[in-house]
């Protein structure tokens, strides 16, 4: 199994290659956008070499980082389980919309605010509902001959280079304000997204695929050692290769880019409290360790952090939303 990784160890940065219990770095200079760049092909002959030459470290000696620097993160709401709770959570309306069965939807979320396994999440100021979501990521990478425009689905599944776990963590209370404007989420989701602990390539996975092309693994969460959900990430209603092509329908994807899943059904509190009809189980609070575990992948763990104390809304003005000028520069003379 080929696991790529990203890691600070003796105060340096590396990226490489998890084989077992140990870690083999790359030549120096050498990163996982390099890898992605050179295409999934390439990337497991560099993937025996290195191992085979590199000297080896202890996995437990080093600080996993996220497996790599997003280009873009297009996260998808891909299970009709975790639509239908959320919405009751959020909106407090039962059942999916139509709209939802058409086509697959995703909104782009911060690539600037990605954290590793192992990293303390802070609770973002104003929010009193924090909560996770668990997800699975394709990660893209080069295929020879594709400029990543206008995929088939056939063509999109060649692009997927490998996967990762996801954490899309959410101030709720947030959330429902700003989605009640028919935009976003925006502060209410870009603090923090886990990924981790590492990319496993595409190619581990490709006897598992059924004939649909969906995964049959198994996705699982708990927060502080209790199970709070457990799904399949087959119950998604696209598979990923459609996922892809979609994003680059009109548009194009790019080695880097980062397509989230959504939250698997049971995957985070939300769809819980609509269901459930209150807050059970409660929001996150500081001292919290969430961990997700996906079969083929791993586990990637965060502890809560403390709130930020900070005032950052600020009521809209009232203007009077004139068409004239009421004052004019003064010309220079």
């Amino acid at each position: 199994m080929v696991k790529i990784a990203r890691w600070n160890y003796d105060g340096g940065t590396h990226s490489g290659f998890v084989d077992g219990e140990q870690c083999f770095a790359l030549p120096q200079r050498r990163t996982v956008t390099h890898l992605l760049a050179a295409g999934l092909e390439s990337t497991l002959q560099i993937a025996a070499e290195t191992i085979r030459s590199a000297h080896p470290l202890a996995l437990a000696d080093v600080q996993l980082l996220a497996p790599l620097e997003p280009a873009i993160i297009r996260d998808f709401v891909a299970f009709e389980e975790h639509v239908e709770g959320v919405r009751k959570s959020i909106d407090g309306v039962a059942g999916v919309v139509a709209e939802w069965y058409e086509a697959p939807t995703f909104y782009f979320t911060n690539p600037h605010t990605v954290t590793g396994t192992g990293e303390v999440i802070g609770i973002p100021a104003g929010c009193d509902d924090m909560d996770f979501e668990t997800e699975v990521a394709a990660v893209v990478g080069h295929l020879p001959g594709s400029d990543g425009r206008n995929l088939s689905a056939e063509d999109a599944h060649r692009h997927i280079f490998g996967y990762t776990i996801l954490n899309d963590w959410s101030a709720r209370d947030l959330q429902r304000r700003e989605m009640k404007v028919n935009l976003g989420p925006c502060k209410g989701k870009d603090f923090a997204n886990t990924l981790g602990p590492w990319i496993v390539t595409a190619d581990e996975f490709e006897h598992l695929h059924d004939d649909e092309g969906f995964l049959p693994i198994s996705m699982a969460v708990e927060v502080n050692g209790e199970r709070i959900g457990q799904d399949l990430l087959s119950n998604m209603g696209w598979p990923f290769a459609e996922l892809v092509a979609y994003a680059s329908q009109d548009s194009v994807v790019r080695p880097g880019d980062v397509l989230g899943s959504g939250t698997c059904g049971s995957g985070c509190l939300a769809e819980l409290w609509g269901r459930n009809g209150s807050k059970t189980p409660p929001p996150l609070t500081s001292g919290d360790v969430v961990q997700m575990t996906v079969e083929g992948i791993g586990t990637i763990e965060n502890t809560v952090g403390e709130r930020r104390v900070a005032a950052t809304r600020v009521a809209a003005r009232t203007r009077p939303r004139n068409r004239a000028v009421a004052a004019r520069i003064p010309e220079k003379g």
